[in-house]
């Protein structure tokens, strides 16, 4: 019996900056291999390049721990920044006031996918499909909406 073996492995991180700001970083190095997206992030001028180059040299090593993955095998699959909590405090001002700071803080998940598994496992299951199976039996939907069909205007 075969087992069906993991091929991506994430990477969860908590910082302290806008999610506006991280955004602009990790749009950047999407779709990417490990070792181009490590050295995109060390010439990066931007704040957030630091902690995402970290979150980043992290997934790799889970990849490399968990999975025995070679690193030039992995690519970033996925990664997203989420805002977080802000921290509020405030500031004493003058005449006995107080100015609201809000901190802002993100959450940041990095996915790296290792290529060389999800080859191995694409064709031990194609071995194991009957091959009617193999047909694309996929359906296409069509909206009306946006697709320029029929549309009244009142």
């Amino acid at each position: 019996m075969l087992k069906k073996r993991k091929t991506e492995v994430h990477a969860l991180g908590h910082i302290s900056m806008s999610a506006h700001k991280a955004r602009r970083v990790i749009d950047q190095i999407r779709g990417r291999s490990y070792e181009e997206t490590l050295m995109i992030l060390e010439v990066m001028p931007y704040q957030a390049s630091c902690p995402i180059l970290k979150m980043v040299f992290y997934a790799g090593a889970n990849a490399s721990y968990t999975m025995g993955s070679n690193k030039t095998n992995l690519i970033i699959s996925k990664a997203e920044v989420n805002e977080g909590t802000a921290v509020k405090k405030f500031k004493p001002r003058a005449r006995g006031r107080s100015y609201p700071i809000k901190r802002p803080t993100c959450h940041i998940s990095i996915v790296v996918k290792d290529i060389s598994l999800d080859e191995y496992i694409e064709t031990i299951t194609w071995l194991k499909k009957p091959r009617w199976k193999n047909k694309d039996t996929s359906r296409i939907y069509h909206n009306l909406d946006s697709s320029g069909g029929v549309w009244d205007k009142k």
